[in-house]
């Protein structure tokens, strides 16, 4: 019988493993685009999120929102919010490695470019319970109204417990590489904005 042919569970286990990589990459591109516009929906709701204009707005609104009031600007590197021509805020992206993965989301700077209005999270993989916390209030609330700091080090954040400067906030404890790693790549992107806004009035 072919069964009992020695070559015959290499053959096997290829076909097996061909048509289980074949549903897979089936899957993977009927749903691609939905995957996108998700991804995409993330992004728009936190940018609204720093500007507390995504309360309580279904997606379809939330989209709206976000064409109507909010402009990219330096090709995505940070985007402006808009009353007429009146700047209202700036949305600027910052993205880095985590501890376990990628760490993406949005700061929200005041008018002035002094202070932050707010920080929201898109994209984060860090453990739950620990790293993960950083999508918390009680760790995102702290960046509220924070004054920043120089170019070089825009914010600070400091193990649990220590004091304070205008510009830092307490790390979460127990999660010291994902906090260490989020202040590196928070402090990357603004001070490239930073570095690249100063004194420029908005087109």
């Amino acid at each position: 019988m072919i069964r009992d042919k020695p070559w015959f569970a290499v053959v096997y286990m290829f076909c097996v493993t061909a048509f289980f990589s074949f549903i897979i990459i089936g899957f993977a591109q009927v749903t691609k685009d939905r995957v996108k516009a998700n991804e995409q929906l993330a992004f728009e709701t936190a940018v609204l999120e720093v500007f507390d204009l995504a309360e309580g707005k279904t997606p379809p609104q939330i989209h709206q929102t976000f064409v109507d009031e909010i402009r990219k600007e330096d090709d995505g590197a940070y985007y402006v919010r808009l009353d007429g021509d009146k700047v209202q805020g700036f949305a600027v992206v910052v993205r880095g490695k985590g501890f376990w993965a990628p760490i993406e989301g949005v700061i929200g700077i005041s008018p002035d470019r002094k202070t932050i209005l707010a920080i929201a999270f898109y994209e984060q993989n860090e453990t739950p319970g620990l790293g993960a916390e950083i999508t918390k209030p009680a760790f995102g609330n702290q960046f509220e109204g924070l004054r920043l700091g120089s170019k070089e080090r825009p914010i600070g954040i400091k193990p649990f417990g220590a004091e304070l400067a205008d510009n830092e906030v307490h790390a979460i404890s127990g999660a010291t590489q994902t906090c260490t790693r989020l202040e590196t790549l928070i402090n990357n992107d603004l001070s490239k904005w930073l570095a690249g806004t100063a004194g420029e009035g908005v087109k």
